[in-house]
């Protein structure tokens, strides 16, 4: 249970975030995803009224960055910002970026992985990987990886392993997923959507259950709704199997749905995309509303000792099994090590 059992759906990230003040207040965190108009800011401005040490807002581009950064400082002019210029769809952007923050910082207490993307268009990453997926998940992955060390000294693992004792603390990883995970399971025999036959347990519910915008093919074949389906599903799955490596070591990981916003993760959709979101989703949010939930799982002590994974509406959710099967989830692990080339294990470098 959350310690606000009684928060819903209209609670909004300001209000979460005064509630957790002690929990902000002299942390470091990393937020990606950052620009105007975006969950991404609404969280930021929520946990920049509180006190953190240091906040790192990270995006693609590099002028929403500084609108964002530069409302945050003349607003609350004590609280140190340090912004990074991250693509999560290169591998190499991603890279860079790891190597920046840490050089920049001594831990990292909170990464919140809210950048993403939805389109209906087939576009293939740099690295050869279709983009949702490599954005959406991949990116993530390979940050989140290549941040360990800096999220376990946050913990106090450092500290710690000397006797070998668990960290007090619980730093936190937050994947921004959302229910559109539903669409479909990790394809594993098809991960790039290319239309390959895939096993039932890969397979998204029938097409005469789902509303045909959001099994609509391009020209081409591509289903860009499914593409966006498996990534937020590999989104839960990467929680999980984070949780699995870390959590005796003071390191959890969560996933979250938002709720529905219009935002500019929206902006790639065609006609048809548009008016399938507007026609099936329900009580729409706001930013602050909508980033309300993340700020529950980054920082409610009461998910210390969690009773799940997966949170909406500042609450436990129960999503698909397929999203939350320790077994998926390692075999998501061996498949997203082997598209970032490289192996990890998080304690491995204490």
């Amino acid at each position: 249970m959350t310690s606000h059992p009684d928060w819903g759906i209209r609670t909004k990230a300001t209000d979460a975030a005064r509630a957790f003040s002690s929990q902000i207040k002299d942390r470091y965190i990393l937020i990606t995803g950052v620009s105007r108009t975006s969950i991404g800011e609404a969280l930021a401005l929520a946990i920049a009224a509180q006190g953190p040490a240091l906040l790192i807002l990270a995006s693609r581009t590099r002028s929403r960055l500084d609108e964002v950064a530069a409302e945050i400082r003349s607003i609350r002019p004590a609280t140190a910002v340090m912004t990074v210029q991250v693509d999560l769809l290169s591998q190499d952007s991603v890279r860079r970026a790891a190597a920046q923050i840490s050089a920049a910082v001594p831990r990292l207490d909170v990464l919140v992985n809210n950048a993403g993307m939805v389109t209906q268009t087939r576009r293939t990453s740099p690295d050869g990987v279709e983009a949702q997926f490599a954005t959406n998940h991949l990116g993530p992955f390979l940050l989140t990886n290549l941040l360990a060390p800096k999220l376990l000294a946050a913990a106090g693992v450092v500290a710690a392993a000397a006797d070998g004792h668990g960290s007090v603390a619980s730093a936190r990883v937050v994947n921004v997923s959302s229910l559109g995970l539903r669409l479909s399971p990790v394809r594993f025999h098809d991960y790039n959507v290319e239309g390959k036959e895939v096993p039932p347990e890969e397979r998204g519910p029938p097409d005469d259950k789902v509303p045909k915008g959001f099994i609509a093919a391009s020209e081409d074949g591509y289903r860009g709704f499914v593409a966006y389906g498996q990534s937020k599903t590999a989104n839960v799955l990467f929680a999980v199997g984070l949780t699995e490596r870390l959590k005796g070591r003071g390191v959890l990981a969560f996933a979250v749905h938002p709720g529905s916003i219009w935002t500019n993760l929206s902006r790639d959709l065609n006609d048809e995309g548009y008016a399938t979101i507007a026609s099936t989703a329900k009580d729409w949010k706001s930013p602050d509303e909508g980033a309300s939930t993340i700020v529950v799982a980054a920082f409610d002590p009461a998910l210390n000792e969690p009773s799940g994974t997966f949170l909406s509406d500042c609450q436990y959710f129960e999503p698909p099994a397929y999203a939350t099967d320790p077994e998926i989830a390692e075999k998501l692990w061996s498949l997203s090590e082997e598209l970032v080339h490289e192996k990890f294990d998080p304690l491995s470098k204490l």
